[in-house]
């Protein structure tokens, strides 16, 4: 099927209790990798990029090798550009077909962060595509968006909600907690405020940083309304240790099939183990 808009896929998971897994992919293996996941589980996919991946690739690129991934799928996929704080980008991506796009204007005043997403807001309108928003800031490094563990402010619950009614974006990700790249510890997910943004949003929310939360804190921030769930740090380990093996017991080895293959079904096997992980497992047909 063509790709989709992430929207409907995540309000049925909200809906229903689940979460959709969301991918950063660098390759054409990882993104086969993740669709042939989908695939065998029957479940909705989200393939997403960095603007870092666009610049290195092409968001023409992407868009094609997602749109044929997407015609040979049975399952819905949409695309998604992650984190982008550079309009020109987030446009370039939605002309090549982007069917979700995340305006991160999240490190600006509450106002400007209002202006900057209601702008792209009125842009996907008109293209029938999702726009995802952050409110706080979530901590780490996401391409050459750096946040301090000192400068990671939580989201306010009612400043979720006014941010809503002013923007009307229609996906959320608020800062409860997370942060980008592998934890050095337990992350430390406020759940309460998960629980009272739920509360007070309807629309679905989006947890970021989801590389290396243990399983009954997935469980737990995906039952109390987390509808999608970015990974990326964790597939980009599997995919680089799985190549990284092939050369210590071959160092000579000059046949990329001989690497990438072996890199792929890695990252399908975590990318299995991650949809079982938010619940999203044949609810492929759940957002018609």
């Amino acid at each position: 099927m063509p790709l989709v808009s992430s929207t409907p896929l995540l309000q049925a998971a909200r809906a229903n209790g689940y979460a959709v897994g969301a991918f950063n992919v660098h390759t054409l293996e990882m993104l086969q990798a993740v669709v042939e996941a989908a695939e065998e589980t029957n479940s909705p996919l989200i393939l997403q990029s960095t603007v870092g991946t666009v610049k290195h690739l092409g968001a023409d690129y992407i868009a094609a090798a997602a749109r044929t991934a997407a015609d040979r799928s049975s399952v819905p996929i949409a695309l998604h550009l992650d984190h982008c704080t550079e309009f020109d980008v987030l446009v370039q991506c939605i002309r090549a077909g982007y069917t979700s796009v995340m305006i991160d204007a999240s490190m600006h005043p509450f106002e400007e962060n209002v202006r900057q997403t209601k702008r792209v807001v009125e842009i996907a309108k008109a293209v029938g595509i999702n726009v995802e928003a952050e409110l706080g800031k979530v901590g780490g490094v996401e391409d050459d968006i750096v946040v301090a563990e000192h400068e990671a402010l939580m989201a306010d619950p009612d400043e979720c909600a006014r941010f809503i009614e002013l923007t009307g974006v229609p996906t959320l990700a608020p800062a409860i907690g997370t942060a980008h790249g592998i934890y050095k510890g337990e992350p430390k997910i406020d759940f309460d405020r998960i629980g009272r943004i739920a509360q007070k949003v309807a629309e679905p929310l989006v947890l970021h940083g989801g590389s290396g939360i243990p399983e009954e804190q997935v469980k737990r921030c995906v039952a109390l309304g987390m509808a999608k769930m970015n990974i990326a740090t964790e597939i980009r380990i599997v995919f680089s240790d799985a190549i990284k093996r092939v050369f210590a017991e071959n160092p000579d080895e000059n046949d990329p099939r001989k690497y990438m293959i072996p890199a792929k079904q890695a990252v399908k096997a975590a990318a299995i183990e991650k949809m079982r992980m938010v619940g999203c497992i044949g609810k492929a047909s759940d957002w018609r």
